[in-house]
Formats: structure tokens, sequence, C-alpha cells
């Protein structure tokens, strides 16, 4: 494949491709609305209390103003336990700018108008939203209390190989927290008419945010259209909905069918959609003489919200990793009175796998082993902990093939030895991988409109990743005709369910849908099918799931310079060698993985959310504070990948491509910073102050 700065890879164009950049594709708070209202939500001042007195009369006299909505006032919704939804229902405040009411008025400038003339009133009770190890704070969460929680793991014994080891590593690293900025911000339209509730939505999944507002607002699902035909990035942000759209319903409750219109501003997405959570991570890493690892430990902590639990578990990257005869896995949480992380780009890999692969570098230099091939010593012959063997595995042969590409064995192992005028520079390496998901209950329906022309039907969501193109092809590629004779119709609960965009599970569970629904279709009707012909169906179940072990990997390595006198870091080079089954769309799938490294160099040398403990809230809470990698800051990224058949992890062979870009990048860049400099930074981001101690 070729990189950023060579010719685009072969594949079809987005089908959207023109309407998004003409500007007619519309998105969420675009879509045509007669004689819309406005809502502006009110939000709390303080980290923790309750509400004493809320005095909305000087913004009800406003002109234009429809309604001003309280916990006075609300309409009581349905406990469905998900406490950020129960949005109004009491006076407790939980976490600053949590939301307290809403103002609906006839434009957005009168309802933000009215809205700074609502006088609040609180009664303060001591909060705490400082990130810390502190027994009052941390706990180990249940994991029998949710499918997506693993308990923690202990093998052999840790502490007595460590001390034997001839080589250890024994540090902590921190990752802060970041917040969610895709490019089309959290927007919802909320109408009520004779027929139901109907919502314009920018989300990752129309039927998961159908079921739980019906059951939310105690209405049948049959009652609730959710419509999200173009997504503007979402990252995992828009996985599930939040309490904005449920303060949007219950506003519209109250407009006599007229559409209540909500787009949260940039400050307002930094405390109401969630974002990644801070760690703490102690990685020890025990070893023989020759580098084959007999101990690893690997302990995370992570931040949570008191009012609601969120674990990613960011030291799970260390189960199937590497092998290790010995192995402690925790994970912990520590709960404050802050906003409810949630899911962003490769959760707990991301972080998990920078901690990881920094220690495995230390690793390396400790024992005097290039990096490359420690790891490839390291390589297990079946997942460590289940013992399952792999549906595949290629990892070794993305470092190798990224180590002829990159140029690897020019390298200079020692640290801070080549200078290039005022700049250090200096080169390195990580490995990326990320399960491979399949998310069960998808439907499709194909139907025969006439002359050869079919349409295909899915409530899937693209979000921007190329879905609707992707799943275009194998519709074709299934029912053998042209591309162009299929249309693809997706992102609404008007069509048949589909499960969520999120864990890079798309093009595997709606592809393998998409495909088995056009294979129902021919066993039906034939090559020569009737005008109107149609069938609905979903994939079998995978024999193989829990047979094998699935995932993604990758090989990022990444050639980094530090100023010697002012510490700036750049990043002129990346290059990215993955091993993700079929690559379906080679075109879309490019820009996936250069989307995923550049948010991972984002991760690596910029966003930082800084929290005013004092008050509980993030300082930088926009984009003029809150940096996020722009043109400027990102150099040639090549991306490659390896041709990998793998017929155990779906019907169409694709392992996911979303998330693995992302993992790995940052460990590869800081690694590349320590040979650069000699300077060990363990704490993202890569800041320059780090290097000038």
């Amino acid at each position: 494949m070729t990189g950023a700065t060579r010719a685009t890879p072969s594949g079809p164009e987005r089908i959207e491709g023109r309407a998004k950049v003409t500007g007619t594709a519309p998105y969420a708070f675009e879509h045509p609305a007669t004689n819309p209202l406005y809502l502006h939500p009110l939000r709390a001042t303080i980290a923790r209390g309750r509400v004493t007195r809320i005095d909305t009369d000087a913004a009800e006299r406003v002109d234009g103003v429809h309604t001003v909505l309280t916990h006075r006032n609300a309409d009581a919704l349905n406990p469905i336990g998900d406490p950020e939804l129960a949005v109004l229902q009491s006076d407790g405040i939980d976490y600053r700018g949590q939301l307290i009411g809403a103002v609906v008025a006839e434009t957005p400038e009168i309802a933000a108008h009215a809205a700074g003339l609502v006088d609040v009133r609180y009664e303060r009770l001591p909060h705490d939203s400082e990130f810390r190890d502190d027994a009052a704070i941390v706990y180990t969460p249940d994991a029998d209390a949710s499918p997506m929680l693993s308990p923690d793991l202990e093998r052999g014994d840790v502490d007595a190989a460590l001390a034997e080891a001839a080589h250890t590593v024994d540090a902590t690293y921190t990752t802060p927290p970041e917040h969610h900025n895709p490019i089309e911000p959290h927007a919802v339209i909320a109408t009520w008419d004779e027929n139901g509730l109907t919502l314009h939505d920018s989300n990752q999944g129309s039927h998961l945010v159908r079921d739980l507002l019906a059951a939310l607002v105690g209405l049948d699902k049959q009652r609730v259209s959710v419509i999200a035909p173009h997504v503007g990035g979402a990252f995992g942000s828009k996985g599930m909905p939040h309490g904005h759209v449920a303060l949007t319903v219950l506003a519209a409750r109250r407009t006599a069918g007229r559409p209540v219109k909500c787009a949260l501003s940039r400050t307002q997405m930094f405390e109401l959609v969630g974002y990644r959570p801070p760690t703490r991570q102690r990685v020890r890493l025990g070893a023989d003489p020759e580098g084959r690892l007999t101990a690893t430990e690997h302990d995370s902590l992570e931040q949570t919200s008191r009012f609601k639990q969120y674990a990613e578990q960011s030291a799970s990257a260390s189960r199937e990793m590497y092998a290790s005869p010995n192995r402690r896995v925790t994970n912990r949480l520590a709960a404050l009175d802050v906003p409810a992380p949630t899911w962003m780009r490769a959760p707990g890999e991301a972080a998990g796998m920078y901690a990881l692969e920094t220690a495995v570098d230390e690793l390396a230099v400790r024992s005097g082993i290039d990096p490359i091939e420690l790891r490839v010593r390291n390589e297990p012959e079946v997942a460590p902990v289940s013992g399952l063997p792999f549906s595949s595995r290629n990892l070794v042969a993305c470092l190798r093939q990224g180590a002829e590409r990159f140029g690897w064995h020019e390298r200079d192992p020692r640290a801070g030895t080549r200078r290039e005028g005022d700049w250090l520079v200096g080169t390195g390496v990580a490995a990326a991988s990320f399960p491979s998901l399949f998310f069960p209950g998808s439907l499709a329906t194909v139907r025969h409109e006439s002359a050869g022309k079919y349409r295909v039907e899915i409530g899937a969501v693209d979000i921007g990743t190329g879905s609707r193109t992707a799943l275009t092809q194998l519709a074709a590629e299934a029912l053998e005709v042209p591309f162009e004779d299929v249309e693809l119709r997706l992102g609404s609960t008007e069509q048949p369910h589909a499960s969520l965009a999120g864990g890079s599970t798309g093009t595997a569970s709606w592809g393998s849908t998409v495909v088995a629904a056009a294979r129902s279709f021919r066993t039906e009707h034939g090559d020569d099918p009737a005008e109107g012909a149609e069938t609905t169906a979903g994939a079998a179940d995978n024999p193989d799931i829990g047979k094998y072990a699935m995932h993604a990997y990758g090989a990022q390595f990444a050639e980094v310079r530090v100023d010697a006198d002012t510490g700036e870091v750049r990043v002129p080079r990346m290059l990215g060698v993955f091993a993700a089954g079929r690559i379906v769309n080679p075109r879309t799938a490019h820009s996936q993985f250069l989307g995923g490294m550049t948010m991972g160099l984002s991760m690596a040398l910029h966003e930082h959310s800084v929290v005013d403990e004092r008050f509980g809230h993030v300082v930088n809470h926009d984009l003029a504070g809150y940096h996020i990698a722009g043109n400027a800051d990102v150099g040639s990224i090549e991306v490659s990948w390896i041709d990998e058949h793998d017929p155990h992890v779906n019907s169409v062979g694709a392992k996911g491509i979303g998330e693995v870009g992302i993992v790995g990048t940052a460990a590869a860049i800081g690694n590349a910073a320590y040979h650069a400099t000699g300077v060990r930074v363990r704490d993202l981001p890569l800041t320059p102050d780090k290097f000038l101690h």
C-alpha cells in the first residue's frame, strides 16, 4: 500500500463523498424542521451539592421564550439504570456542569440570553476531583456486574520471578484525561406528534438510542424513530445517548408538536459527552538473559465518576500480548465527583498499550536487545491466558516488514547520539493490538427494484468511516452484480435492526449480515428475481467464537526530533504496518489507519485536559486551550498492511481497523523521543518541558 504523501490506494470512492464536501449531506442539526424551537441547557456551577432555589421568572419574561424546564416542572422519567439520562429528576448535583434545566426559545440567541437570567442558588457539599491512588476513593470493580469487565488475573509467582530475573523494569506511566472533539458536535432534533417521537440525532447506533429513549419516556419503541444518515465523527462519544438527548426530549414534550433543536457547544461537550479517563499504570517486567519474559505485572488505576461507573480496564492489554509464565493483571478505579468517562477510540488498549509498549522498550534498552528482536522472542504460540490458538497473528510479519520499510537496521541503538543541527534525532517502535469483535443481532433487507437494480437496507450508522461504501461493495459482491447497481440505505430505525458502530465491529458485523441477506435472497429468489422480490436475514452464529483468540495487530514506527535547546518535539515520519484480515476497501481503510495514527500523534504530543481540582471542571475546555494535532504537526505518515486471510473471525474475514491504528502510536513516539534524547518521559503528553530536566 502507499503512504500519505503518495497515490491514493485503489477501491471505490466514498458514495457520499461529493455530498459531504459540497455541504449537501445533512447532519443531525441540519435536517429540515418546520418552525423549530431552540434549546440552551442550564448547567450546575458547583461540583457537588443540591439546588436550593432556581428563579426562572426573568427568563420566562423574555420575548421569544417558550418554556423553561427545571427539576421542579420536568416530567418524570422511567429509571432505566443509566443515571446520565435521568435528567431533571431531582435537585441533586453530582458534578460541575451537570444539566439542571433548559431554556427553549424561538432562536438560539434568545435561549442563550434567557439562560443567563436564571438565578440558581445551591447548597454546596465537599467534593473530590483529584485523581490519585488513595484508599478512600479507590476500589476494584465487580467483574460479575458487567459482561464487559474481566476479573483480575494472577498466574504463577510474579514476585519470585522478578527477584530472579536477569533484567527488570519497574516503572509507572500516566496518561491524562482526553476529551472528545469530533468535527460534528453532539446535536439532536426532537419532535413529538400524534405518531410518537422522532429524533434526528448524531449517534453511533440509532436502534440503541431508540430502545433506551423509548424505555426512558414510556413509549412503545415502534413509536420512536431515530434518524442518522450522516455522522461527522464519534470515536465512542456518541456510542450511548447522553443527557442532552433526554433533556431535548423532555422539552419537545411541551412544545405542541414543534421540533426542538439542541447543539452542544465545544465547552459544553467537555462536561456532557464523556472523555478518556486518566490512568496511572505500574508495569513490572522480568526477563532472562536472552530477553524472554519470565514475569509480567500490570496494575492500572483509572478515574471514574461516583454517580456512574465506567471501567475500561487498560491493564488488560497485558493479558494476551506476550508470552510470560508468571502474570499479574489488576484494574482499579478511583471514584470522584466528576462527569462520567466513556469510550474513546481504542478504549483500554490506547492507554494500556502505551504503558506496556514503553516498558517493553525500556526492557530492550536494559537487556541490550533490539526492541523488535525482543518482541519477536516473546511471541506466544497460543493466547497466553486463554490458551486458545490464534485465528491469525501476523505481528512478527508487521514488525519485520515495517523494519525493512522504515530503515530500522540502519539505526544506532545508542540513545542521544544522533544530532542534526539543533535537533536530536531518534527512532522508535511499538506493537499494536485490538480484539476482533462481532456484535450479533443485525438484520438486512435486500430488495430487487427493477432491471437488475437492488436496494439494501440496514439500520447501521456510518460515523465517517466509509461503511456505506464498504457495505455496498460486499452486497454487490454477494449478489454478483456491479457496484453501481446496488443502492444502500442506512442510519435509521425505519431500517432493519443493526448493532452499534463501535469496537471496530462495523464491517465485520454489518458486512456479514449484508452478505448473509444477499445470499439468502439469491437462494429464495434466484438469479432472475421478480420486481419487488425481497428478503430479510441476519448472519448466522460464528461457530469459531470461543475456539480461537481473535485480534488485529500492527507495528508502529516513528522518527522524532527534539530541539536540544527548547525541548520542542517534532514527528516528521511515521509508518504503520497492520494485520487486520480482509481489507474490503483499500481507499477507506487507508484513511482509517491514517486517522488512527494521527489521533495517536495527538495523544502523544498534545492532548491533555487540565482539571482545576478546587472547582471540579476542565480549564482548557475549548479548542483554543485543548490542542489537537493540526496539519503542521503531522509529517509523512505511511500505511501498509499484510495480506491476511482469516476464515475464523467472521464470514467476511475482516478484523476491524478503526481502533488498532491509534494503539501503539504514542508509545512509538515516546520510545523514539527517548532514543533521540536519552530522556525517558513516562507521562503523556510529551511536552517540551519534560525534556529539559
